[in-house]
């Protein structure tokens, strides 16, 4: 089946969409050696070895995430209550772990921007699980020690993300 005329791609397109996202904006700013550099530091094997430590922390949060969805789900189905808040939590936990994860493989891939996300979210999620989940009878026990199981695992990934070597790889170019 061919595709119309008005799908098709321009070769100018093509060719662009083929080029490295850092390195097309080196090009475009004029600045191309210093994406290169910049990409030397990010590809160092400490920061990748400190990025793929942060990868499985945040694998870890994803899987408890995943569970605390799936119990809501499974409780729902069994007829058991579960409430709008119980709800929104779980939901809330599942797509910041997509995100996080997500982000994570960005910045292992250069990405600054990625990177400071990744920081303030390792840094922020774990204190607002804990505060929020801490409210008096609001959610099930088990809800809330899985809850901050999983939060707890991006503890870790807070320290390394800090460090001085992975700060150093993404530090601002001047």
């Amino acid at each position: 089946m061919a595709l119309p005329a008005w799908f098709t791609v321009s070769p100018a397109f093509a060719a662009r969409s083929e080029i490295p996202h850092n390195a097309r904006r080196g090009r475009i700013m004029g600045n191309a050696a210093h994406t290169t550099a910049e990409a030397s530091r990010v590809n160092h094997p400490t920061t990748q070895n400190a990025l793929g430590k942060v990868k499985k922390l945040v694998a870890i949060y994803t899987v408890f995430a995943v569970a605390v969805l799936g119990v809501a789900v499974i409780l729902s189905v069994m007829g058991q209550e579960v409430s709008s808040f119980m709800w929104g939590r779980a939901g809330g936990m599942f797509a910041s772990a997509v995100v996080a994860y997500w982000l994570t493989g960005l910045a292992a891939r250069g990405s600054r921007a990625a990177y400071i996300r990744m920081r303030i979210i390792a840094v922020v999620v774990p204190i607002a699980v804990i505060a929020i989940d801490s409210i008096p009878g609001a959610l099930p026990i088990w809800f809330v020690v899985m809850q901050i199981v999983g939060a707890v695992a991006l503890i870790p990934a807070a320290f390394i993300l800090n460090g001085a070597g992975p700060r150093a790889a993404f530090r601002k170019a001047h």
